[in-house]
């Protein structure tokens, strides 16, 4: 089996003023655990290096049964569900101790040789490596394009900083929700997510937050 899982516990780093875990705290462990996978595998950011390649994010699908607490201890996991030329798919779960589903996600994820700039076909290495499991029980994804809605309220342009960079030098996937979580009214937790990435911000970019 090529799932991969970690224990953990929800630290208070994590959680907000009601002692929840964030959202973008949750996809935070999403994003671990799957770095960690890779490395443990073998096809882990030093090896794509040598290979000029990369993972990127396409969308995120999250749904959310129960908001885990600071101290609660969690298990994580994560496994690859197929590959199709440039994409990847890729399931995730945090679970509590008794096993009992926290959240579900199921993220798409592209190809990219960082030399020439474009995406590329997934090759053999990384399918062998990830290999495919059953899909997890929830509800497909649907379309990868958001629609929005005609009329947004728009607010105060802010500049990218280093400290949303990856190692990519590009906006972390997670810092777009972590941006987003500025906006929620007050106490509102969100049972369901998505997220799209069209064009990767790089320092000293203007954010133009449009909320509706």
């Amino acid at each position: 089996m090529k799932r991969y899982e970690i224990q953990e516990r929800i630290r208070f780093s994590e959680v907000d003023a009601s002692l929840h875990l964030t959202l973008s705290s949750l996809v935070n462990y999403f994003q671990d655990c799957s770095t960690f996978q890779s490395e443990a595998y073998g096809v882990g950011l030093a090896r794509l290096a040598e290979r000029n390649r990369a993972w990127f994010t396409r969308s995120w699908q999250i749904y959310i049964n129960e908001y885990p607490k600071a101290g609660d201890e969690v298990r994580v996991f994560t496994q690859a569900t197929g590959f199709d030329k440039m994409y990847g798919n890729r399931n995730f779960a945090m679970l509590d101790k008794e096993g009992r589903y926290l959240a579900l996600a199921d993220s798409w994820w592209f190809f990219f040789d960082t030399e020439k700039k474009r995406p590329v076909r997934v090759d053999e290495e990384e399918i062998l490596a990830y290999g495919r499991e059953e899909r997890l029980p929830m509800p497909a994804g649907g379309h990868f394009h958001i629609e929005l809605p005609e009329e947004m309220e728009t607010h105060t342009p802010f500049s990218v900083l280093h400290t949303h960079l990856d190692s990519n030098k590009h906006v972390n996937n997670c810092q777009y929700i972590r941006m987003a979580e500025e906006y929620f009214p007050a106490d509102f937790r969100p049972r369901e997510m998505r997220a799209e990435y069209r064009q990767a911000a790089v320092l000293g970019d203007q954010i133009t937050p449009r909320c509706g």
